[in-house]
C-alpha cells in the first residue's frame, strides 16, 4: 500500500526497495569482498534495505552458511564506509545463506532454485531477486543457459520481478558485445538487464547533470562556440595487482576507454533529457555515442602505451613486463589516449581527448572544459603573459568537487593578469559522506531504477569507436614510459600537434 501523502514523484524522502532478494554468483570473488558486501551492510545501517530481504551466495567453495557470513563479516568491517553496528550485522547475518557449486553443475543450481523459493515462504520474499554475475565474462553463458533451465530469470514462475546485473567489460569487441547483449536480453528480457558501470553511481558523476541542467549558468557557454577542447583523465598510481590474466587479454582501451571514459564523454556532450527519467537519459547518451568519431590519422591521434621500470611515491616499481603472470614479451597496453569529435552541432570542431593509464603519478579522474580565449584583450602583452586558458574542472575522484579556473588582476599598482581557481569541495559543503558507487548502484537494482546503466545500444556504440583503434593498433609495439611519468612522450605530441598541452591534475 503506497503512503497517500507522499508525491511518489517526490525523490528527497529514501527510498527502500520491497522485499527481495539478492544472488551473487562469484561471492567469494574480490569484488564481492571489497564492494559488494561492504556495500550491503554500508545500506543496511542506513535502513535502505527491507526488512524482509535476503543475501545468498553462489561459488565453487565448499562451505555452509556459517563460512560464507564469517567471510561477509570481515568483508564489511575491513571495508565498510559506515560505523559497525553489532544489531544491524545478526540482522543481515540472520538472512544470509550459501549455495556450493559450479557454473556447470545442474544439481547446485537445482538446490539454488530451491533455496530461494523456500526463502520465499520463510522470509517473505515475494518471488523478487535479482542475480549479480561477479564472474568472469566467459562464465556468462553458461551460467544464463543454467538460470534458463531452471526458470530462475522467469517473472511469470517467480511470481516477482527478476533482474540481472552484469559487471564490464561487456564483450571484448562488437560482435562478442552483441552475442552477449542477444544471450542477456533472451534470457531476461532487456528491461529487466542493469549492465553496471560503477564511474556512473559515483556522486560527481550524477552532479555533472546537476550542474548543467538545474543551472543557468554553465549551459550557455558548454558548445563549441565558448569551449576551446575537452580533457577526460582517468589516471591510476597503482598497478595491475594480481589480473594479470584479466588485464593481459584486456588492455586499458578496453578495461576503462570503452566504458568509463566513453561515458563521462556522453555525460559532458549530451543535450538536456526532456525529462529526468531513465528513457530519456539514455536516449541522449546514446545520440551522442552514435555522434562521436575517430581521427582519421591513428598515428597521429591515438597512442598506447606500456610502463617500465620506475619510482613512484618515493618506490622502486616494476615495470609491466615483470609483473607477476605478465608474458616478457607482452605488447598489451597500459596506457591510452585518443583524440575523439563529436558530430554534432553543439560540439562539431570541438577536440575530445580522452587517456588513461596505469602507474602514473597519483590517482586522479576528472572532467576539464578548456574554455576558449577572448577574441580581443585591450591589456598590454606584458600584462596577461601568465594567463591561460578559464577552465572548469569536474573532479569524479579523489577530492570529489569543481574547479573554475579563470584571471584576476594581482593585488599591486600594476595591471598584471594571472590564473586563479575557485574550489567546490563536496567534503567541505556537505557534512554527509558521499556514499559509495556500488551502495548507490545496487539500491538502484533493488528500486528497478535503470537511470545509471547503460543499455545495450550504448555498449554497441562504445564498441564501435573501440574497435578501429584496437584494429589499428594490432601486432604494434606500444610506445614505453617510465612508472611515475603522465604516459609516453607520443602522447604530449599528439596535443603539440594541435597547440595544447595536457592539464596536470
Amino acid at each position: 500500500m503506497t503512503n497517500p501523502l507522499r508525491d511518489p514523484r517526490d525523490r528527497r524522502l529514501p527510498r527502500v526497495p520491497e522485499a527481495c532478494a539478492l544472488v551473487v554468483f562469484g561471492i567469494t570473488g574480490d569484488l564481492a569482498r571489497k564492494k559488494l558486501l561492504p556495500a550491503f551492510y554500508d545500506l543496511a545501517n542506513r535502513g535502505l534495505l527491507p526488512t524482509n530481504f535476503a543475501l545468498l551466495g553462489f561459488a565453487r567453495r565448499d562451505w555452509g552458511d556459517g563460512d560464507f557470513i564469517a567471510l561477509a563479516e570481515k568483508a564489511a568491517r575491513d571495508y565498510a564506509r559506515t560505523e559497525w553496528r553489532e544489531d544491524v550485522w545478526e540482522r543481515l547475518a540472520g538472512n544470509m545463506r550459501f549455495v556450493p557449486g559450479s557454473f556447470d553443475d545442474d544439481e547446485a543450481f537445482d538446490n539454488l532454485t530451491t533455496t530461494l523459493n523456500d526463502m520465499g515462504d520463510t522470509h517473505g520474499i515475494q518471488g523478487n531477486a535479482a542475480f549479480f554475475l561477479s564472474i568472469p565474462p566467459a562464465m556468462f553463458p553458461v551460467v544464463l543457459q543454467q538460470m534458463q533451465r531452471t526458470g530462475l530469470a522467469d517473472n511469470d514462475r517467480s511470481g516477482g520481478w527478476r533482474r540481472v546485473v552484469v559487471e564490464k567489460p561487456f564483450g571484448h569487441d562488437l560482435n562478442s558485445a552483441i552475442e552477449l547483449n542477444t544471450l542477456v536480453d533472451d534470457v531476461f528480457g532487456w528491461r529487466d538487464v542493469y549492465r553496471i558501470d560503477h564511474y556512473l553511481g559515483k556522486e560527481t558523476v550524477q552532479n555533472l547533470l546537476a550542474l548543467r541542467f538545474a543551472n543557468n549558468l554553465f549551459e550557455p557557454i558548454w558548445n563549441a562556440h565558448y569551449v576551446d577542447s575537452v580533457q577526460i583523465t582517468m589516471a591510476e598510481d597503482g598497478g595491475i595487482g594480481s589480473r594479470a590474466a584479466f588485464y593481459d587479454e584486456t588492455g586499458a582501451a578496453r578495461d576503462v576507454l570503452q566504458n568509463h571514459l566513453l561515458q563521462l564523454l556522453a555525460l559532458t556532450a549530451m543535450e538536456e533529457p526532456v525529462q529526468f527519467i531513465p528513457s530519456a537519459i539514455r536516449t541522449e547518451k546514446l545520440k551522442v555515442l552514435r555522434a562521436v568519431t575517430v581521427p582519421e590519422d591513428l598515428d597521429a591521434y591515438a597512442v598506447r602505451g606500456q610502463y617500465e621500470q620506475g619510482w613512484l611515491a618515493g618506490e622502486r616499481v616494476a615495470g609491466y613486463q615483470q609483473e607477476k603472470d605478465v608474458p616478457e614479451d607482452s605488447t598489451t597496453e597500459t596506457f591510452a589516449a585518443v583524440r575523439l569529435g563529436v558530430e554534432t552541432r553543439r560540439w562539431a570542431g570541438v577536440p575530445f581527448y580522452l587517456r588513461t593509464g596505469k602507474r602514473l603519478p597519483r590517482r586522479v579522474t576528472e572532467i576539464a572544459l578548456s574554455f576558449s580565449k577572448a577574441p580581443h584583450l585591450p591589456f598590454a602583452k606584458t600584462d596577461t603573459e601568465e594567463l591561460g586558458h578559464n577552465q572548469l574542472v569536474v573532479r569524479v575522484q579523489p577530492d570529489e568537487g569543481m574547479t573554475l579556473k579563470f584571471g584576476s588582476k594581482v593585488p599591486g599598482s600594476m595591471m598584471e593578469v594571472r590564473d586563479v581557481s575557485m574550489d567546490f569541495l563536496y567534503g567541505e559543503t556537505f557534512t554527509e559522506a558521499s556514499p559509495e558507487a556500488y551502495e548507490r548502484l545496487l539500491l538502484d537494482v533493488l528500486l528497478g531504477d535503470a537511470m545509471l546503466f547503460p543499455l545495450n545500444e550504448e555498449v554497441e556504440a562504445s564498441w564501435d569507436v573501440v574497435d578501429p583503434l584496437e584494429a589499428h593498433w594490432a601486432g604494434a609495439e606500444p610506445h614505453r614510459y617510465r612508472a611515475g611519468e603522465w604516459g609516453p612522450d607520443a602522447a604530449d605530441q599528439m596535443l603539440a600537434r594541435d597547440g595544447r598541452v595536457w592539464r596536470r591534475p
